[in-house]
């Protein structure tokens, strides 16, 4: 076989893929850089200023054996793949900018460069033919590279294993050629073998029927057995976009399994492809290509079985399985005109576990299109490497509408979210369907998790979209509730972090996909603005030594306009609320909402009762002294929706000698109708003495069950205040605890207006 023919697809292929997002193929490194130092020395040491020395053959090599048996009995079949052998150093070659040697004795060189003395070189010390032939492979991945210049018509081509050995270049055949003699010196049966491939520039679809071939590759045998491998392609492959090849050592490709070498090469000859059952070309053209990686992963293509996907009702899937943790990505583009463009990822929906995956492809639009798979193990650092890929047809688009983008690639949990602490849901596994709006999702966790959420939709910009969560971290569980003011999908983003590491970064957890298609949301009932990350009872209050709350979740629903929370500060440290309701653009007053809040401790029991003024969404802050630190810093937040009518008064002002203890029985409303009769229960510890004061003062009686009662009449105001004697020394010295308004009943306040 000649490479005059030779096709872009039939030479080393292009299979690497890096994270960032436009998914491109990963450059060179710098240590492919040395690497590619130690074959093409010839072509950088005159820019380099290194003397024309003559070209050398180190014979420092040193070998691992393997195990006795190589076969199990199944044709091609590996058990105990040997081992690397190591070259300490490689071989220098010089060569002019023709492919010529410059100054050399003709005959030593001929001598150095032969294949017989290379062979007996590598070799040496080898103790089995399966050494021999690894040593013959590791010489040829990494001493010899692609011709890119000669395969694109920028130079001469190669062809004798002489020339490829002297200027270190060659292409696909030059390789086989190389490592049929080889095979030849050492001893071992070898066969060049041609036929087609699967390589760089290759389209899933594509025909090879009624075309020359347009690769070679080489068969051995050992122990009796045949054995197929590829040095062409295990030494790297062709950046075709950069006219450029890119060393990278594939294992994959020497003495590969017949069974899946047949995905990307099939032979002339039938007999080469080492299969009980030998595949037909069509049979060929119709797999799906698969690469190195997918196999070094342990990957199992469950769906589809072949590289045509048809969508059915506008969708379609691609299902596999693998023993441990792997994560994926994809790149999909639509094949019109002569290049591929690419289109957004969207219009996947890929979710993965430990041992699955699954992406459902939805494009928005009917067309031909390409997917290609990349893959990465779960404990390597984020690089994706190209492992197969698919041609997707949609005649009858599902929907027109595009899903969110999602960074993060995969729905649902991240396949690693365990690692993070959390335990495995079913959240995610499918598009979330919304019919009122809104949406809890609640995750469960192995160790206290800090947590933070991302809403996006294309109608919500960033202000608006924190007035749609509230996040509730607790011990074991995350909550995020979620209100959707605009119809079609979410991307609702999950990031955590350990509780106790402040420094540690935040990593993201899950994604979920959220379709809300109805009752959504009206702008003016999201939650109030300035949430904190701790809303609803939670670690924060538990670290506080607050327990048994009588709402343990944030949002509490009123339909009358009042309501008390209750639970136990068993440290008893110092409490306070703020209650803040927005009105338009603007909060209201802090001060004057803050009379409808009223604190009561009985006990290690405390009761927080609100009264509220009309109808609305409120956020009711709960901070506490907690240390010996000035302030008061905040434990939760919980968002209280009213429904009612009712529009509550507040409840009496309360002064600092209102302490601990101290329990308004009656009358609980902080306003006062004037010229009438009030009764007054009130339990005040350690008092001595309880009045009114107001036209008149009246004293209080102490009951038996240690409660003051008694009747005052409210006069014209305009206030009363309830006071107390709380020194020993004197029952005359009295302090204010309280102070009630006195108004005007509503009648009489119209009957005045009248009167003037």
């Amino acid at each position: 076989m000649t490479n005059s023919s030779s096709k872009a697809s039939g030479e080393a292929p292009v299979d690497t893929l890096t994270s960032q997002s436009n998914l491109r193929h990963e450059q060179q490194s710098k240590q492919d850089c040395k690497e590619t130092a130690k074959t093409t020395g010839s072509k950088r040491g005159r820019a380099e200023g290194i003397p024309k020395e003559d070209a050398v053959v180190l014979k420092e090599w040193s070998f691992k054996t393997s195990e006795p048996s190589i076969t199990d009995g199944k044709t091609g079949q590996m058990t105990a793949r040997p081992q690397p052998v190591n070259a300490k150093e490689p071989i220098k070659t010089f060569v002019s900018e023709n492919g010529d040697m410059m100054d050399r004795d003709e005959e030593r060189i001929r001598k150095i460069f032969s294949v017989r003395a290379i062979t007996q070189t590598i070799t040496e010390g080898a103790c089995s033919d399966l050494d021999k032939l690894r040593a013959i492979w590791i010489w040829l991945c990494n001493y010899i590279e692609y011709d890119v210049k000669g395969y694109l018509g920028f130079s001469k081509m190669v062809y004798s294993p002489e020339q490829v050995i002297l200027t270190g270049r060659a292409v696909c055949s030059g390789y086989s050629s190389v490592c049929l003699q080889m095979c030849r010196e050492a001893g071992i049966e070898c066969r060049e073998v041609s036929g087609y491939s699967k390589g760089a520039g290759y389209r899933p679809g594509q025909s090879f029927r009624n075309t020359e071939s347009d690769h070679s590759w080489n068969a051995v045998c050992l122990d009796g057995q045949w054995f197929l491998l590829d040095a062409c392609w295990g030494a790297g492959y062709v950046d075709l976009d950069n006219r450029a090849f890119i060393k990278r050592y594939k294992e994959y490709y020497f003495l590969t399994d017949p069974e899946n070498f047949i995905d990307s090469h099939y032979p002339e000859e039938e007999e080469w492809q080492l299969l009980e059952s030998p595949i037909k070309i069509e049979e060929f053209e119709k797999r799906v290509l698969k690469k190195p990686d997918f196999y070094t992963l342990n990957l199992t293509l469950n769906h589809p079985k072949h590289f045509l996907i048809v969508t059915e009702n506008g969708e379609a899937t691609v299902s596999m399985s693998f023993p441990q943790l792997v994560h994926f990505t994809y790149r999909i583009s639509q094949l019109s005109g002569k290049k591929p463009q690419e289109v957004s990822n969207s219009i996947g929906f890929l979710t993965s576990t430990q041992q699955s995956m699954k992406l459902r492809l939805m494009p928005p639009k009917p067309g031909t299109y390409e997917l290609e798979l990349f893959a990465r193990a779960g404990n390597t650092p984020k690089t994706f490497n190209w492992i197969c890929s698919f041609q997707l047809k949609c005649t009858s688009p599902k929907t027109s509408e595009e899903l969110p983008e999602n960074p993060h690639t995969c729905w649902g949990l991240q396949p690693d979210a365990m690692s993070l602490g959390l335990e495995p849901c079913n959240y995610g596994n499918d598009i979330i369907s919304l019919e009122s709006g809104s949406f809890r999702l609640v995750l469960k966790t192995t160790r206290p998790l800090m947590v933070l959420c991302e809403l996006s939709h294309k109608n919500l910009d960033k202000t608006l979209a924190e007035k749609c969560l509230a996040i509730q971290p607790e011990p074991d569980q995350l909550t995020c509730s979620v209100l959707c003011p605009y119809y079609g999908y979410y991307h609702l983003s999950v990031f955590v972090r350990d509780w106790a590491n402040e420094a540690d970064s935040f990593e993201n957890a899950g994604n979920f996909l959220l379709h809300c298609t109805a009752g959504a949301v009206n702008l003016n009932e999201l939650f109030p603005s300035g949430l904190s990350s701790s809303c609803g009872p939670g670690i924060t209050t538990l670290e506080a030594g607050l327990f048994e709350f009588s709402h343990t979740e944030a949002l509490v629903y009123t339909q009358q306009g009042k309501c008390d929370i209750t639970f136990q500060n068993r440290q008893d440290i110092d409490l306070l609320c703020k209650l803040t309701k927005e009105q338009g653009d603007q909060p209201a007053s802090q001060t004057t909402l803050s009379n409808h809040v009223l604190f009561t401790h009985n006990g290690s029991k405390v009761t927080i009762s609100i009264n509220l003024p009309e109808s609305g969404v409120y956020k009711l802050g709960l901070y506490g002294k907690t240390s010996l630190k000035q302030g008061y810093p905040l434990l939760c937040d919980y968002i209280l929706k009213n429904t009612s009518i009712n529009k509550w008064p507040p409840f009496p002002r309360m002064y600092g000698s209102w302490k601990k203890g101290s329990v308004l029985f009656e009358p609980r409303a902080g306003q006062l109708e004037a010229s009438s009769w009030v009764k007054f229960r009130v339990q005040v510890p350690g008092a001595r003495r309880v009045s009114v004061e107001g036209d008149q003062s009246v004293d209080l009686q102490l009951s038996e069950s240690g409660v003051w009662e008694g009747k005052a009449f409210t006069g014209r105001g305009p206030e009363l205040h309830l006071a107390a004697s709380l020194n020993e020394a004197s029952n005359n010295t009295m302090t204010f605890l309280m102070a009630f308004s006195v108004v005007e009943p509503e009648h009489e306040k119209g009957s005045t207006a009248h009167m003037h």
